[in-house]
């Protein structure tokens, strides 16, 4: 063997060296991948044909190996690593010869592009990231930032270390609806350091800071790395745990598992949530305590402008905490006790079908004691008595056609059944007395009487609801009986709405916050999937650039927000009636309201239209589309050069080598350490692009082949990855701000500053290991 090593081993260091020495040229990172692959296959196949590369295998045609077999181990356990005595014997690394192993990688990677690429499920998820990068240099090139620094600056900077806490909220809020870390970390480093700098903040918690907080869109939704792991993650858990329900001996996981083992990009955004809202409280944390220990190196800062009435500390805590906590958590406590809730008549014409026992029970006795050993004996034993309870009553019944009698007994108990005041009464009620209540409390000693008179509408609606509208009201009546008290409180929320205007923060905050609750609302609430989602944010996002470059020129604005108000009227309509025209029996009242509705889509594509030209006659849709571009095919690029960098590992066994040596552990927690050691350390010269195509496709089987949850695995590698971003030499976060930090801030300043926020984000990796429920509960809690 060569210097004493395996001829696997010895391929997969020329691998690495090859890729290390390719990202160093200077080349595309995304051709530097594919100019590793073939180099170092060559090199591989040249050293294969001189006879230097040996893999030793284990000899399955020993005495020992028929042993070990016959005494009820499994041959696809059986590695060098867990038997190391077993005999073996020395054959070539491509033991058919590197012909056949580089006609069958063409083969594959022209089938692979075409499945992850060009055709395939996967490409509508990744379609999302061009939607998502498109909203992100959008609201980039909109100049959100600059307004959202210097507005949190004035709100935090009072505070010890304020314009570092300050900081870490715009960076959670850019997270939310750009996600594009080098645009968030050039734009904070050249509005807020300069700053910081200027107010005696010392250079290393500045550079830290602004660097940390720029790497959340990692993590915080939308998030790219959790759309791109998660089109991996779904395809690796389905296929392992199918492979480990087979080795247990059941026919399929969802046999052994008890539930479908799939997982999707809409939990996984769910599942971020809170470890990113985590890392973002970690940041302020450590910000502020930095402060409180040394306060000449984060002073407090004031900052002048803003704009707004002086309120007092008791009209604040009344109009901006009590009352808006009142109004919510009262209608959540009237939905619990079903006074509000759904007024639908709607009757399926079919039964429900009997609901099955919690596992399968008719299953071969391997299977059996495998699920007993994974569910546990009490699990088992409720299952066979809920699977008898279903016999006992005459067996699963299958979902059926309803009478006539049955559908009208059905339609009578859900007329009976119906909450006084509907839900979408009741919604449309909350979020318009949120907006009274904040025009109270930002000009408190300004005339109430129109937000009086607002509340009185509020008010008269909700008795319209209990008193004249009933579950079989139609919803063309039900509007014109609402019509009244609806446009006397759209009235008082005109002037609240313009008193609210007036606030810096809410001005600043409104806009975006409504884009970023429209996009993670409709993926987090599991009404549509990611893409048509962030096809919605670049929309949106287009829309606000283009009022705020018209409000810049002293433009009129109007007809950017009377479409916004028509996307509003098409979302009531299409929710209250029926569009349905293509059908029979078509009512009058549904014709108006796909007229209605027809004309409101037309005006607000129109709206869309208008505010791309706008931005491109003012110069900013070009380079928009244009980074747009090159940021995707960068993307998809470096996902066609690690499929055939990954080919070229498996070509030689590289990838079952790997896995031998990680499935050799017995323990679950120890393998999934070492992986996530690994990716931390890979993080030091490697990209997360690198590492979730190259990386997660070879370790993948094994970390998502266990009982691990699928949402924690991933999170648990989004976080670590996020890491990538910070730890020199090579974090990307650290060369955007490199390249934008003053002359007097240093290399060394900027690795020192992060390092803490390095150890912040170990800290973070390690709270979700020991707390997983962090990453469940959220998924858990929302309807999938």
């Amino acid at each position: 063997m060569l210097f004493g090593l395996d001829g696997v081993e010895i391929g997969l260091i020329i691998v690495f060296i090859c890729l290390f020495g390719g990202i160093l040229s200077g080349f595309p990172v995304a051709f530097a991948i594919g100019g590793a692959g073939i180099i170092s296959f060559g090199i591989i196949a040249a050293l294969d044909s001189a006879g230097l590369l040996i893999h030793q295998a284990i000899d399955s045609s020993s005495a020992m190996y028929r042993e070990l077999v016959n005494s009820g181990v499994r041959p696809d356990s059986i590695s060098i690593f867990r038997y190391p005595e077993l005999p073996r014997i020395g054959e070539p690394v491509f033991p058919q010869g590197w012909e056949t192993a580089l006609d069958r990688n063409i083969s594959f990677i022209v089938n692979r592009m075409n499945e992850r690429v060009l055709a395939g499920q996967s490409i509508e998820t990744l379609l999302a990231v061009l939607m998502f990068v498109l909203m992100g240099i959008t609201l980039e090139r909109s100049k959100i930032a600059n307004d959202l620094l210097t507005t949190m600056a004035r709100v935090f900077g009072p505070l010890p270390g304020g314009l570092a806490v300050s900081i870490v909220v715009v960076g959670a809020f850019l997270a939310a609806s750009t996600g594009i870390v080098g645009a968030t970390v050039v734009t904070m480093g050249l509005l807020a350091l300069p700053t910081m700098l200027r107010n005696n903040y010392s250079p290393e918690l500045a550079t830290g800071v602004i660097a940390a907080s720029g790497t959340l869109g990692q993590i915080i939704p939308p998030s790219i790395v959790i759309v791109l792991l998660g089109t991996l993650a779904g395809d690796l858990y389905s296929t392992a745990q199918e492979a480990r329900a087979v080795e247990a001996g059941c026919t399929d996981a969802l046999t052994y598992l008890g539930e479908p083992a799939v997982v999707s990009v809409g939990t996984l955004f769910q599942a971020a949530l809170l470890p990113g809202i985590l890392l973002a409280l970690l940041y302020a944390a450590y910000a502020f305590g930095f402060a409180l220990l040394n306060p000449e190196k984060a002073p407090a800062v004031e900052l002048s402008g803003g704009s707004g009435e002086a309120v007092t500390r008791g009209e604040g805590l009344t109009w901006f905490l009590f009352a808006p906590v009142g109004l919510i958590v009262g209608a959540i406590l009237l939905g619990q006790v079903g006074i509000i809730g759904s007024q639908s008549v709607t009757v399926s014409g079919f039964s429900d079908a009997t609901e099955a026992a919690s596992l399968r029970t008719n299953v071969s006795e391997e299977c059996r004691a495998s699920m007993i050993e994974l569910h546990g004996q009490a699990a088992w034993d409720r299952a066979l008595a809920e699977q008898q309870q279903i016999e006992d009553a005459g067996g699963a019944e299958m979902a059926h056609r309803l009478s006539e009698e049955e559908l009208a007994a059905a339609l009578e108990a859900k007329i009976a059944n119906a909450a006084p005041i509907g839900t979408g009464v009741a919604v449309i009620v909350v979020l318009l007395g949120l907006t009274l209540i904040l025009g109270r409390g930002i000009a408190p000693s300004a005339d109430a009487r129109p937000l009086a008179i607002g509340g009185l509408g509020l008010v008269l609606a909700l008795l319209a609801d209990i008193l004249l509208i009933g579950p079989t009201t139609s919803s063309g009546v039900t509007w014109l009986i609402l019509a009244i008290p609806i446009l006397i409180a759209l009235w008082g929320c005109r002037t609240a709405a313009a008193r609210c205007a007036r606030n810096d923060l809410i001005r600043v905050v409104f806009p975006p916050l409504v884009l970023i609750i429209a996009v993670l609302g409709s993926i987090l609430g599991g009404v549509t999937n990611p893409t048509p989602a962030a096809a919605l944010g670049a929309g949106g996002a287009i829309m606000l650039a283009a009022y705020r470059k018209l409000q810049e020129q002293d433009q009129s604005s109007r007809i950017i927000i009377w479409a916004t108000f028509a996307i509003i009227i098409c979302l009531l309509i299409g929710v209250n009636f029926d569009l349905r025209v293509n059908q029979g029996g078509v009512s009058v009242e549904s014709w108006i309201a796909f007229i209605a509705a027809y004309g409101a889509y037309l005006f607000a594509l129109f709206g869309l239209l208008f505010a791309c030209w706008v931005l491109f006659s003012s110069g900013v849709l070009t380079p928009v589309v244009r980074e747009t571009a090159k940021v995707t095919s960068m993307v998809f690029t470096i996902l066609i050069g690690s499929q055939l960098l990954n080919l070229v590992v498996i070509s030689f066994g590289g990838e079952h080598y790997i896995q031998q040596f990680l499935k050799s552990f017995d323990n679950e927690f120890t393998v999934f350490l070492i992986v996530m050691l690994v990716l931390f350390i890979l993080g030091f010269v490697l990209d997360f692009l690198e590492i979730i195509y190259i990386v997660i496709p070879i370790v993948g089987p094994v970390i998502y082949g266990g009982s691990f949850d699928p949402k924690w695995v991933t999170i648990m590698v989004a976080v670590n990855l996020q890491t990538s971003f910070l730890t020199p030499p090579f974090g990307f976060a650290l060369f955007y701000l490199r390249g934008v930090a003053p002359p007097e801030i240093t290399t060394a300043h900027i690795y020192r500053g992060v390092l803490p926020f390095v150890l912040i984000q170990v800290l973070g990796l390690a709270i979700l290991w020991f707390f997983p429920a962090i990453v469940t509960i959220v998924p858990a809690l929302i309807p999938n």
